[in-house]
């Protein structure tokens, strides 16, 4: 099982193995620490670096070489196209879907005082916190989660902006201040959610990882990557979105957004949650009219999102 080496990244793929091993006894599972072009430049802004799939590309070239067999992956960090002969055998069940504020001093983001430091370096995170408040202060913010939970005091920070589920998964959600409504801040694609990646050629194999397979979090992450994909989102433009299922159907909610959150344009639509694909391209084609500006013609599927990995 091929994996990036992060802290969190191996926590995720060791509780895809647990799970395995307990469905398949008999299975021996290693995992395979892959280092990544987007590991590789840690320090370097997600908008210095071009490319898709800075997070997944070398796992999957070694799935495609037959190195490793499965490959877990953050979905908000997995192309909306995945290369030819690969496939996605199981999107397991959706941890919290929203972000996180950890604040030093203990306060939520209403209570902040003017002119706050945040660290983040989402522009989906930026935008969102900026057009809520105007005032608030962003400032670069990369590594790996837990390296970003430390430079909250090293870097003297008022407060962070993570991914909730990541923060659970490392057993560190004593330090989470405030679960930012999604009304304040839409979560990336996929946000929460692990997808694991396979050859198409290995039916038995696709077959028995269908056990990890969790229908209702499929829907919403199938919807808000269909979302994404129809509106070309790159890593230059503030794109969030989040499907929620209540019984047979499902709501999704979009956002698309200038880099400055000065114009932000939030749409959502209702229906079955079997048709969860068709939803995300019919609400891109109920906010493309009023995107236009913002996206200016880049419709390029980038880098999928700031955490740089997992969760």
């Amino acid at each position: 099982m091929g994996t990036r080496g992060s802290k969190l990244a191996l926590r995720q793929s060791e509780q895809v193995a647990a799970e395995l091993r307990t469905c398949f006894p008999a299975w021996e599972i290693a995992l395979v620490r892959i280092r990544t072009r987007g590991d590789t430049f840690a320090d370097a802004s997600f908008l210095q670096m071009e490319g898709k799939g800075l997070f997944v590309k070398e796992i999957e070239e070694a799935l495609l070489a037959g190195k490793i067999d499965l490959a877990v992956h953050s979905m908000k960090d997995l192309p909306t196209e995945l290369p030819s002969g690969l496939c996605l055998g199981a999107i397991t069940f959706r941890q919290d879907p929203r972000d996180c504020l950890l604040s030093r001093d203990g306060f939520d983001l209403e209570e902040l005082p003017e002119g706050a430091v945040i660290g983040t370096s989402s522009l989906r995170r930026q935008a969102q916190l900026q057009h809520f408040r105007p005032d608030l202060r962003i400032q670069p913010l990369r590594g790996n989660l837990d390296t970003r939970i430390r430079k909250l005091t090293s870097e003297g920070l008022n407060a962070i902006i993570l991914a909730a589920a990541g923060v659970h998964r490392l057993g560190m959600e004593d330090l989470i201040t405030q679960y930012i409504p999604p009304e304040i801040c839409l979560p990336a694609a996929g946000q929460g959610s692990l997808g694991v990646e396979l050859r198409k050629e290995g039916q038995e194999l696709r077959e028995a990882i269908s056990i990890l397979h969790h229908e209702e979090s499929a829907y919403s992450v199938m919807a808000e990557r269909a979302f994404l994909r129809s509106l070309g989102g790159g890593c230059q433009i503030p794109i969030g979105a989040l499907g929620q299922v209540e019984g047979d159907y499902l709501h999704l909610w979009g956002m698309i957004s200038d880099p400055e959150g000065k114009r932000l344009i939030r749409e959502d639509v209702s229906g079955p949650g079997v048709e969860a694909e068709r939803l995300g391209e019919e609400l891109a084609a109920r906010i493309w009219p009023q995107a236009q500006e913002i996206l200016q013609g880049e419709r390029i599927e980038g880098i999928r999102e700031e955490d740089g990995g997992k969760g």
